[in-house]
């Protein structure tokens, strides 16, 4: 049998005493899978990407990635390795005065030399159509430029994992079609969240709905 890439048991988790988020939450990602998960304003669905990486700790329950259990924090900067989230918002995920910088710091970070890092950064940004950009100055790009450039930041670490939340955010309908194709063509197992019915229907083969703090299967 397949060792899940993600398994989460019976994992809890409240903002506030009392009012829960999540509330006894099992999920499995398995290896090549494409996983939608669906819910209304609220129901958790950030929260679940923030708790698989370890931005956040389950009140109770486990996070189980590549096959270990996971608790402390250099626990999952080795699951970060391996897994890249794409934030909501590109701000917060863009920090450097240019998009180079912003996309060579992932693989440095990983031990990669100053030339497998400048090759790196070329191929990730052709890769999205965002060629001639490495000295752009990433606060000045627009809302869909960073959010592209966000993505290359989290391609350009090759993770095993895309934890995709709201990749759609601030794209026109063109980019939005090329982003699509991209992902279509990666090998990587995705946990998508997407308020972009036809985006998220068109990339995912699977989907779970987060509601009223448990996951239900579709």
């Amino acid at each position: 049998m397949t060792t899940p890439l993600f398994r989460l048991n019976d994992v809890c988790y409240a903002y506030e005493p009392h009012r829960p988020v999540l509330n006894n939450v099992n999920l499995i990602l398995a290896p090549g899978e494409r996983l939608a998960v669906r819910g209304g304003n609220g129901a958790g669905k950030t929260t679940l990407l923030h708790l698989m990486v370890g931005l956040l700790k389950p009140v109770s329950g486990t996070v189980v990635a590549f096959g270990k259990a996971r608790h402390t924090e250099a626990d999952f900067r080795e699951v970060r390795a391996r897994a890249g989230l794409l934030f909501q918002d590109p701000d917060d995920q863009l920090f450097c005065p240019t998009v180079a910088e912003d996309v060579a710091f992932g693989p440095l970070n990983l031990g990669k030399s100053r030339d497998e890092t400048r090759t790196i950064v070329e191929r990730t940004l052709a890769s999205l159509g965002l060629d001639g950009f490495e000295d752009r100055i990433t606060h000045k790009l627009s809302g869909g430029e960073k959010r592209l450039v966000s993505l290359a930041t989290v391609l350009a670490m090759d993770p095993d994992v895309l934890l995709l939340d709201e990749p759609t955010n601030a794209l026109d309908e063109q980019a939005e079609a090329r982003l699509l194709e991209i992902l279509l063509g990666l090998p990587q197992a995705m946990v998508i969240i997407c308020h972009d019915n036809r985006f998220r229907d068109s990339l995912a083969n699977r989907s779970v709905v987060l509601k009223d703090g448990d996951i239900a299967t579709l």
